[in-house]
Parts: C-alpha cells; sequence; structure tokens
C-alpha cells in the first residue's frame, strides 16, 4: 500500500482521544441500533405491507450490503483517511432511513433498507479502525469495551423502540428515529473527528470490488433461494447462484494475487493468528445474528407479549453483553492477555443456545430473561476481542483493511445465519399457518392470505382456538431453530482453544506510521503550544513599545 499523508502530524493527547472517542459512540449507536429496531416491528410492516413470506429480507437486505461495503471502506480508510469517509457514512444512512420511513410498499422499504447497510458499514468498520489509529493495543480493551456495551445497548434499545412506536405510534416511527440521531451523529463527527487526510498513490482495485460485491450477492441469493419454497434446491436459478458464486470467488482470488494495491490483501491469510479470529467471527456470525434477530418475533407471537413488551425483555441479554464487554476489556488492558476470554464466551454462548431449544409458549417470562441474559454474557466475551486480537496481528498500515476483512467473514456469516435459519423459519411457520386457518375452516386462497397479512394486531382479534394455534405455529417453527445454530457455536469455541496469545502492541497506529504523535510527548507539546499562544497574547505590542 502506497499513500501520502497530507497533513501535519496530529497531537493525540488524551483529552483530544476522548473527544474522537464520543463521535464514534454516536456513529456506531447508530448502526447498531438500525440492525434490531425493525425486529419487534418486522410482524407489523410485514402485516401491513403484506410481505410475511419475504420478511427475512427486511434484515437480509442491511446485512448484504453492509457486508459487501465493509472492505471498500477498510481498504479506502487506509488509503485516504478516515474522517470524510465517516461522515459520507452517516449521511448516506440518515437519507435511506427517511426513505425507509416513506416507503410506500414493501418492496421499495427493502430498497432503502440495502441503503441504509451503505451506509451503516462504513460506520461499523470505521469506528472500529479509528480506535486502533488512536490507541495502542495494549489501551485499547476499555475502549473497545463500551463499544461493545453500544451494541449490547443496540441489542435491546432497538426492539424496545420498536416494539414502543409500533404499540403507541406507527412502524415508520423505528426509521423517523434515525434522522434526529443521525443529524447529531454528523456534527458531532464534523467538528471533533479531526484526523489526517491522505492521497491514494496506487490505482484503486475496482475489479476487486466488483468480484467481491458479487461474490457476496451470489452467496446469500444462493442460500436464500435454495431454502425458499417457492425455488428450493433443485431449482435452476438457485443453482445458477452457485455457479456464480464459485466463479465470483475463483476470479476474485486471481485478481487480488495480481493487483497492486488489493482490496483484501491474499498475504492476510498467512498470517495465522488473523485466520483463527476472522474464522471465530464468521461462525458466531451465523448463530449470534440468526438467534437475535427471531428472539423478539418469538416473544410477541409465541408468548402473546406486546412488541413493548418484548423489546424489554431483551434488557437482560444487554446487562450481560455491555458487563461482560467492559470488563473483558478492563482486564486485558490490565493483564495483556486476551485468549481465555473467546474460549470462555463460547462455552456460555453454546449453554444459552441450548437452553433456548426449550421454548415455548408456556416458558415462563423470567427464564427466558435468565437465558437471554447468559447468551448477552457469552457474546460480551467475545466480540469485541476478536476485533482486538486482529488489529494486534497486523502492520500498522493494513489496520483498517484488516479490522473490515474480520468483520467482512462476521458479517457473512450473519447474513448467512439469517438467510438459512430465517428461511427455515419462515418456510415453517408459513406452512403451519396456513394449516392452522384451513382448520379453522378457511379454503386455500384465504389461508395463503390470512398468513400474509397476519400481524399481533390482527391475531389479537382471532377467536381463542385460531389464537391459540397461531401461537403453537410460531413455537413450533422457531424453537428448533436453536438446534441448528449449536454446531456453529461448538466450531467457534474449537478454534478459540487455539488462538495464539502474543504481546499487545503499545503503539497506536496513527504514530506508528508517522501521522501522529502520542502518549507524553503529545501532552507536552500541547502544553507547550498552549504556552506559547498565552505568551503571545500578554506579549507587548513592538510598535507601542517603541514609543
Amino acid at each position: 500500500m502506497t499513500t501520502a499523508p497530507s497533513e501535519a502530524p496530529l497531537l493525540l493527547t488524551k483529552r483530544r482521544i476522548w473527544i474522537i472517542f464520543a463521535a464514534l459512540i454516536a456513529g456506531m449507536l447508530l448502526s447498531s441500533l438500525d440492525q434490531t429496531i425493525v425486529s419487534t416491528a418486522m410482524p407489523t410492516i410485514v402485516g401491513q405491507l403484506g410481505g410475511v413470506e419475504h420478511q427475512v429480507w427486511l434484515t437480509t437486505a442491511y446485512l448484504l450490503a453492509t457486508t459487501i461495503v465493509m472492505p471498500v471502506y477498510g481498504k479506502f480508510g487506509d488509503v485516504l483517511g478516515r474522517r470524510r469517509l465517516f461522515l459520507i457514512a452517516i449521511a448516506l444512512f440518515t437519507i435511506a432511513s427517511i426513505g425507509c420511513a416513506f416507503a410506500g410498499d414493501f418492496t421499495q422499504l427493502i430498497i432503502f433498507r440495502a441503503l441504509q447497510g451503505l451506509g451503516g458499514g462504513g460506520l461499523m468498520i470505521l469506528s472500529q479502525a479509528i480506535i486502533a489509529d488512536i490507541v495502542p493495543a495494549s489501551e485499547r480493551g476499555k475502549y473497545l469495551g463500551p463499544l461493545g456495551g453500544i451494541f449490547g445497548l443496540s441489542a435491546v434499545g432497538g426492539p424496545l423502540l420498536g416494539g414502543f412506536f409500533v404499540d403507541h405510534l406507527t412502524w415508520q416511527w423505528a426509521f423517523y428515529i434515525n434522522i434526529p440521531v443521525g443529524i447529531a451523529a454528523f456534527a458531532i463527527a464534523w467538528f471533533t473527528l479531526k484526523l489526517p487526510n491522505k492521497k491514494a498513490t496506487a490505482p484503486i482495485d475496482i475489479l476487486g470490488v466488483v468480484l467481491l460485491s458479487a461474490f457476496t450477492t451470489c452467496l446469500i441469493f444462493f442460500t436464500d433461494f435454495g431454502g425458499d419454497s417457492d425455488h428450493g434446491w433443485a431449482a435452476i436459478e438457485t443453482w445458477a447462484f452457485g455457479i456464480g458464486m464459485v466463479v465470483a470467488a475463483l476470479l476474485f482470488v486471481i485478481v487480488e494475487a495480481k493487483a497492486k494495491d488489493p482490496i483484501i490483501p491474499l498475504s492476510l491469510f498467512k498470517n495465522p493468528i488473523f485466520v483463527n479470529a476472522t474464522a471465530i467471527g464468521l461462525t458466531l456470525g451465523l448463530g449470534m445474528f440468526a438467534a437475535i434477530g427471531f428472539v423478539p418475533t418469538f416473544l410477541q407471537m409465541s408468548s402473546g407479549t406486546s412488541a413493548a413488551a418484548s423489546g424489554l425483555l431483551m434488557l437482560p441479554m444487554m446487562v450481560g453483553l455491555i458487563g461482560t464487554s467492559i470488563v473483558s476489556g478492563i482486564l486485558i488492558t490490565r493483564t495483556g492477555r486476551y485468549r481465555i476470554f473467546p474460549i470462555v464466551g463460547t462455552l456460555i454462548t453454546g449453554a444459552a443456545m441450548v437452553a433456548m431449544t426449550t421454548l415455548t409458549a408456556s416458558t415462563p417470562i423470567w427464564l427466558i430473561c435468565v437465558f437471554l441474559f447468559v447468551f448477552g454474557a457469552g457474546l460480551g466475551l467475545i466480540m469485541q476481542v476478536v476485533v482486538l486480537v486482529v488489529q494486534n496481528s497486523v502492520d500498522a498500515a493494513m489496520i483498517g483493511t484488516a479490522t473490515s476483512t474480520n468483520n467482512y467473514f462476521r458479517e457473512v456469516g450473519a447474513s448467512l445465519g439469517v438467510a438459512v435459519f430465517g428461511t427455515i423459519f419462515t418456510t415453517r411457520l408459513t406452512d403451519n399457518l396456513k394449516e392452522v386457518f384451513a382448520a379453522a375452516g378457511a379454503t386455500a386462497e384465504q389461508a395463503g392470505t390470512a398468513t400474509a397479512t397476519l400481524d399481533p394486531q390482527t391475531l389479537s382479534q382471532l377467536p381463542d382456538a385460531v389464537r391459540d394455534g397461531v401461537v403453537t405455529a410460531y413455537a413450533d417453527a422457531l424453537a428448533p431453530v436453536f438446534w441448528y445454530l449449536l454446531p456453529f457455536i461448538a466450531i467457534a469455541f474449537i478454534l478459540s482453544l487455539f488462538l495464539k496469545q502474543i504481546p499487545l502492541s503499545d503503539v497506536a497506529g496513527l504514530v506508528a506510521r508517522g501521522e501522529a504523535i502520542g502518549g507524553a510527548e503529545a501532552e507536552e507539546l500541547e502544553a507547550a503550544q498552549r504556552g506559547t499562544a498565552a505568551r503571545a497574547e500578554v506579549a507587548p505590542d513592538p510598535v507601542d513599545s517603541k514609543r
């Protein structure tokens, strides 16, 4: 990689680091909140817009777009600097939120959700890369912990807000809320995120970006079509995407091997620590997002709770995730050791997943809260630790690229998890609901219409026998899906056992690249600058002194 700094070195004092960190928190909150806010509003949205058979795309469209752009933001941040990209990501996300709020049909909503993902992917990657730029790995744990906590807060705050809006306002408010948050985040970043800009001196790997996007898109469509009742694994179109996926992957490897400045350097995969940590993120993503995305739906429709209540019931998961994220970050900073946390975290997450397979409409609310607390506690020990390990294992010039590549594979796992397991859930649910309405005397056409437009409000108005049948249909469709997620958590545990422990770097990325001055030297220079400015203010005017 060849880049040329265009500004003088930045002084990374403690005060400036915390100011920049505030901007990152705002951006991360905006991005992570929208991954979950539609979960409790989803039954109402698909019911009103008539898209129950395609509801998985509300989540998949966002994740797919996020996944595609992650490597782009990571690489371009390394080459061009991260400030302008961060501002572009916030603006794009906010504008797309306005489009979602005013979408007139389900197709429009999915398109704007994808546009949101194009901005959200940048916010997620650039936040993590900027932390690595300004804070040494040996101290980064205490900063990554709160960033993980923001994800936990959003995991609960999103469903809670979505549920509140559905119960008391309209589902469109799940997107209206992003507008003031986005404006505030943009303003904070504009005034506080003072980072060096750069100029690229090597050709941009456009062909690599195109092929990587093609691979990701084909991968998601292949899995979605394969598990869909309208297509299936025997369909020609399913395997057309499968072939496209393989061809795009092969061409991508060939192009990257020859590119002067590849979007994902193949040399990264010669680094065993990077490969191990990235594989953990991939397998964790498969199980994590599928579980988080559909638990509120289970609570809302199977247990009969309101949208707001199903959001509140995610609160224990937030407490567990935030608590272990912060504690693990502090312990890593103090001890310099990280290997034990993913090992313990995968065991705890797996135990929670086993417990969730027992969920039924009659499961006590307090027990569901216990399961979710344990699940969150396990995730908090893994997520940000894996990012720290990856950043610490590569050269300072590749921090953004390595961070985005790690996140890319985690999001590939998340997209696969939501697509595959969401399709399994939706297919089972659709069949179950049609049987329920058919047993109640509806024709095949009436049963299909009732299934497509079912939402929590409609459910409450159904006769008791039909409502009980719908509740059972949801329970029978979702609870067994957790068994399919367990093997991936087991793989993540095995990979964690082989994660190598190496010393944490004590130099921030900007300092290592010569773009900033940090530590005690930065504090001394800033103090000297303040002293010089103060003396200039009180110095006598030369003309007056001659008089």
